[in-house]
């Protein structure tokens, strides 16, 4: 049976919207997303009855819709004593067979003097005919007349490059203190793993000791008291870490033969 080869010349104009669309669930996921790119979207609250939305791209099952100009939305307004949830959302429509469109509205919410909920969304997938499909961006809620913060209900996508990053992988040696041995240590993504064994060659109990050996940079963990090297064996010994890479001790390494294990996230620039 003869396909369609739908990236090839055959001629003629062949190439429909569902199969691009097709193309972009196929890789990117069928679900929908906001893209890294523009301004994501990003929305401000102007009045009590009007928002802006910034620039931005997204995809919803497939289907690519760009914002490059910031839009004015309008919000009805409150009513005194009682609370409603609007939400903000690209709607994606189908007229005939071949005209579809997408376009940021407004689906308002029911008021109450209660606990208010969201109000229905057109949820049935494209895919499987539905010409008409919303894909929910913000929760505008609203007390009386006065609109609350925004609140996103959107995935941002990262692009290729950050998932490149976040498996991108790194390895060098530390020397432990109180020892002529080294750990091997490892990145990968913004996870840092040390392990290893050692032979300590002192004995003597450590309150939080400064260490001469410090943390090299791009290991080196994000807050305060990380333990970074936690040895086993005979020895109640533990290495803590800071972001500028000090190490400080607690425990005694006792003279002995010990197994190391740390793991603990970085936000310092990936090591060359």
């Amino acid at each position: 049976m003869t396909m369609e080869l739908v990236t090839g010349h055959a001629g003629e104009p062949h190439v429909t919207a569902a199969q691009d669309a097709a193309l972009h669930a196929g890789v990117i996921g069928g679900d929908d997303y906001v893209l890294s790119t523009k301004d994501r979207f990003a929305i401000n609250v102007v009045s009590a009855n009007k928002v802006t939305i910034a620039g931005g791209d997204l995809v919803m099952q497939g289907y690519h819709a760009s914002n490059d100009k910031p839009a004015d939305l309008i919000i009805t307004n409150g009513s005194q004593g009682q609370k409603r949830n609007d939400i903000i959302c690209c709607r994606y429509t189908k007229v005939g067979d071949s005209i579809e469109s997408a376009n940021l509205v407004v689906v308002k919410g029911t008021p109450t003097t209660g606990t208010p909920v969201d109000p229905t969304l057109n949820t049935t997938p494209i895919s499987q005919g539905a010409t008409t499909y919303d894909m929910a961006l913000y929760r505008v809620p609203l007390d009386g007349i006065t609109i609350g913060e925004p609140e996103p209900m959107f995935n941002i996508l990262q692009p290729m490059s950050s998932v490149w990053d976040s498996l991108t992988q790194r390895s060098t040696t530390w020397r432990v203190p109180y020892s002529s041995n080294s750990v091997l240590l490892t990145r990968i993504g913004d996870i840092c793993f040390m392990g290893g064994n050692v032979k300590f060659n002192n004995s003597g109990q450590n309150n939080y000791t400064t260490a001469q050996e410090k943390i090299p940079e791009g290991y080196r963990p994000v807050s305060v008291n990380t333990p970074v090297a936690v040895f086993g064996g005979e020895t109640t010994f533990i290495c803590y870490g800071e972001a500028n890479g000090t190490v400080t001790m607690l425990g005694n390494p006792n003279s002995a033969y010990a197994g190391c294990t740390g793991v603990w996230r970085t936000t310092d620039p990936m090591p060359a």
